[in-house]
């Protein structure tokens, strides 16, 4: 696969080093996640169970032997930053008052007018950096 050159880049910040996912790690992530939960062994009331980090760990390291992905802080990390992503595109897409939010299904990214998106964003100050985001490296199945 491309991109493992670039998959153990870093950076520094005052709370240690901060790891740079690439698109071919978080689809692998995902599709790990997909896997697991079909296989069910890890599943528990619409969750996973508390030793799936390790699990994924094992299957990623499969995939991407060269990533160095770890449980903690690697893969707890991306999913909670993917769990964040995931609840701001549902409030756009199925939220009260956004109802001039669409998705395109080509792009993988929500679509709105810029007028409605300024808007959501000055109620919204944290999610400026969504507008042209696509979520088409962790979609793709």
């Amino acid at each position: 696969m491309l991109g493992f050159s670039q998959s153990s880049a870093s950076s520094q910040t005052s709370r240690g080093i901060k790891k740079k996912w690439v698109p071919e790690e978080g689809a692998t992530l995902v599709s790990c996640m997909v896997d697991l939960h079909n296989v069910g062994t890890f599943n528990a009331d619409m969750r996973f169970k508390a030793d799936y980090l390790n699990e994924l760990e094992r299957m990623l390291e499969k995939v991407l032997p060269h990533a160095m992905l770890k449980a903690k802080p690697n893969l707890e990390s991306r999913i909670r930053t993917l769990k964040r992503d995931l609840t701001i595109v549902y409030d756009m897409l199925s939220g009260k008052d956004n109802s001039s939010f669409g998705w395109d299904k080509h792009r993988l990214m929500v679509v709105v007018e810029d007028a409605v998106w300024n808007a959501y964003i000055n109620a919204n100050i944290m999610f400026p950096w969504m507008r042209w985001m696509s979520r088409q490296h962790d979609c793709n199945r």
